[in-house]
């Protein structure tokens, strides 16, 4: 693979800042753990978000000000409640007008885009077609449109390509599967578990937390929940049963802790989920995480050894006794949890982003970098080179 170094212009979200205060935005954090998977390895980084945003990036381009943004968004608890936004209210609006901007009087030939927030930010990506967009991380439902997609999961990705294409010869070779990323620093693994099970995320039964409550009640255990109130049970009059205990919004300290103590940690999402984060943040606390049997599920909780699919109301009383039982080993999450560390998952974007350049720069789909797979007689033929990289002399 040629050792290149990439220019790379980073889209924050126009509603949320890219610091740690909003761990609880999955879009928000790709953008600061990517700027961390990246730092150091040797390419340019350029972040283009609020003002008070701090990812490691070698450029902090404010787009939106902290009076802008607070106008719009300053009177609304995202750490309560869910996000909110319109793409069309002046921040979006601001945002996108100064981006454009400010991408203009930085790009160079060959430089790429990652449009974090998909179609949100899409307006920004179409004021620069001349520069290569790719869609990272995609886990939403709706508005794909990049030439070059990377999905979290195959389950989304086969989603994206639903059934019409089984059977059919549509693919592209440049929607791939690249999965979510995390660094090792934010979690601590322990065996020692205390006497509770953990729901973290969106407080919706969307998420499945009605299963977790009645599955916990079926065998007599604490269950704790936290993260942002949706549907009833944000309604000031909802009473929690006896046997839940609410603990609202949780930063990085409080979510480690809470995750590194749990017995398991439930997550019986209704929907394909796309990859759920939260399920890789458990393993690396050394936590078996009790799951649905579909979405990025099937690929990243296995089975019998780092928790349990369930599809009956029984298959998670069960699971839960048995993780309650020791049946699954905490190390074994752990080592499966750090499959998906920067580390691991940074040389995957890179060998991409080769693969993007390949079209614009060379012969694309088949450029081959590694000129020591070359047969000598295809060099000669084919780029008049000898096996070395070296011209040939031409015969007289």
């Amino acid at each position: 693979m040629l050792n290149r170094k990439f220019r790379i212009h980073l889209l924050g979200l126009p509603h949320t800042k890219t610091t740690l205060d909003f761990t609880a935005c999955a879009y928000t954090m790709k953008v600061w753990k990517f700027c961390k998977m990246m730092e150091g390895r040797g390419h340019h980084l350029m972040h283009y978000g609020h003002e008070e945003s701090n990812p490691c990036a070698d450029e902090l381009i404010p787009v939106i000000t902290a009076e802008k943004w607070d106008a719009v968004y300053g009177d609304h608890d995202f750490h309560s409640k869910f996000f909110t936004f319109d793409v069309n209210d002046a921040a979006y609006t601001e945002f996108y007008k100064n981006a454009i901007e400010e991408i203009g009087k930085r790009k160079q030939p060959g430089d790429i885009i990652l449009p974090f927030w998909g179609g949100g930010v899409r307006p920004i990506c179409d004021a620069h077609p001349d520069l290569n967009v790719i869609e990272p991380g995609i886990g939403y439902a709706h508005g794909h449109w990049a030439n070059f997609k990377i999905f979290e999961s195959y389950s989304i990705y086969h989603a994206y390509c639903g059934l019409d294409n089984v059977g059919m010869c549509n693919q592209s070779w440049y929607d791939i599967v690249i999965p979510n990323y995390f660094d090792l620093d934010e979690f601590e693994y322990s065996a020692k578990k205390e006497d509770y099970y953990l729901f973290v995320g969106r407080v919706y039964d969307g998420k499945g937390l009605n299963i977790a409550i009645q599955a916990t009640h079926a065998i007599g255990a604490k269950l704790k929940v936290a993260g942002q109130l949706a549907g009833p049970y944000a309604e000031p009059d909802y009473k929690w049963p006896d046997h839940v205990e609410f603990m609202g919004y949780v930063g990085m300290k409080e979510r480690k802790d809470l995750m590194k103590g749990a017995i398991a940690s439930f997550l019986p999402s209704m929907y394909v989920e796309p990859f759920g984060g939260v399920q890789i943040e458990n393993l690396l606390c050394g936590t078996p995480t009790i799951t649905t049997d579909w979405g990025a599920f099937t690929e990243n909780n296995i089975h019998g050894h780092t928790g349990y699919r369930c599809r009956t109301f029984e298959d998670f009383v069960k699971a839960a006794k048995d993780c309650r039982d020791g049946k699954i080993k905490s190390i074994d999450c752990r080592n499966h949890g750090e499959k998906f560390s920067l580390k691991n998952i940074a040389p995957k974007y890179e060998t991409f982003f080769n693969d993007v350049l390949d079209i614009s720069q060379d012969k694309g789909w088949y450029t081959i970098n590694d000129i020591s797979l070359y047969d000598e007689k295809y060099l000669a033929d084919d780029r008049g080179l000898n096996s070395d990289g070296t011209p040939l002399e031409k015969k007289s």
